[in-house]
């Protein structure tokens, strides 16, 4: 067990004592199993080194390690589990948070060393996923497993979970974009929106996947591991949980198709409706334009052009003749 002071100033330190695990105070010494959050990822390599974990794995560590970069749409990260020789646990995977205004689905990494009584941490992207983890093993809430495994579970658990939220968050803004699509008012074309909930939607699936295949591996670590440690209840519940919202996310972005093909469908309904006004409009107008250009002609002998009533009776013709049509059209539905 590591006796140095927990001092370093890019570290946050948590300790696991008789009254469950508590943040170390600064100066402090451990002599328990000890949780190790690096500020940086590029610093996670040295810190590894200053806690004990063997070459082998600060190897394989820097071989995995995510490179630093703003999240994007463009670069999920790949989740990856290795373990070294020395028996420590090397696990990266992407995290999941989700931007309501904006509804932007933006990925990260979180990068884990697992060792005897140590594990460190680094998270790259603005999910804050350790910060919430940390307040949830240190408040009390109860977390399964035991030592640096309950580390382990509480990220895990606290992982999916803002997977969770992202895809509530997704799910909100298909049911706004269902009512765009079916609203009876006239508003801007919803194809923007549908294709963008499309796109985040492919993007949170991307990141879930790695995660859906790393905790498989997981078990089979725990199952596999010197011991013969039987696996843990809750990565099978965690496996469940996001299998269930991988399934979620499929549906959503099955409902977007449709969606978009009941759009395009009232985008045809309703050009067709136009084109039926349009020429119930132009029938209308042709009855008056016929008779117009008849009376126009400069022929010398034609019907009624020296009657008084003339006049009056080809105005009353074009009154009655359009009347009649647009009341035929309005009971036809073209009007």
């Amino acid at each position: 067990m590591s006796t140095e002071p927990l001092t370093q100033p890019d570290e946050r330190v948590c300790v696991e004592t008789s009254d469950g695990w508590k943040v170390a105070e600064p100066g402090a010494r451990s002599t328990g199993a000890r949780w190790v959050i690096v500020d940086s990822v590029d610093d996670l390599s040295e810190a590894a080194r200053r806690h004990g974990i063997s070459e082998h794995a600060i190897a394989l560590l820097e071989h995995r390690i995510p490179g630093a970069h703003a999240p994007t749409p463009n670069h999920v990260q790949r989740a990856r589990l290795d373990r070294s020789p020395d028996g420590e646990l090397i696990l990266t995977t992407p995290t999941l948070s989700y931007v309501e205004s904006t509804r932007d689905v933006n990925t990260g990494a979180l990068t884990s060393v697992v060792g005897d009584d140590v594990v460190l941490m680094a998270e790259m992207g603005d999910a804050h996923v350790l910060d919430r983890a940390v307040e949830k093993l240190t408040g009390g809430f109860p977390v399964p497993d035991e030592g640096v495994h309950q580390v382990l579970a509480v990220v895990v658990l606290t992982l999916v979970s803002e997977a969770s939220d992202v895809e509530i968050g997704l799910g909100d803004a298909v049911a706004e974009a269902e009512r765009l699509v079916f609203s009876t008012a006239r508003h801007h074309n919803p194809l923007e929106t549908i294709y963008d909930l499309k796109r985040e939607i492919a993007e949170a699936r991307r990141a879930l996947s790695p995660v859906t295949s790393v905790l498989p591996e997981l078990i089979a670590e725990a199952e596999e591991a010197p011991g013969q440690r039987q696996s843990q209840p809750w990565l099978r519940r965690a496996e469940a949980w996001v299998d269930r919202l991988d399934k979620h996310l499929d549906s959503y972005d099955n409902l977007l198709s449709d969606m978009l093909s009941v759009h395009l469908s009232q985008v045809s309904v309703r050009q067709n409706e136009d084109v039926r006004k349009i020429s119930a409009w132009a029938a209308i107008a042709a009855a008056p334009t016929l008779l117009a250009s008849v009376y126009g002609m400069n022929f010398r002998h034609m019907p009624e052009l020296d009657w008084t009533y003339g006049y009056p009776l080809a105005i009353g013709a074009m009154l009655v003749i359009c009347g009649s049509l647009w009341t035929l059209f309005r009971r036809s539905g073209w009007l």
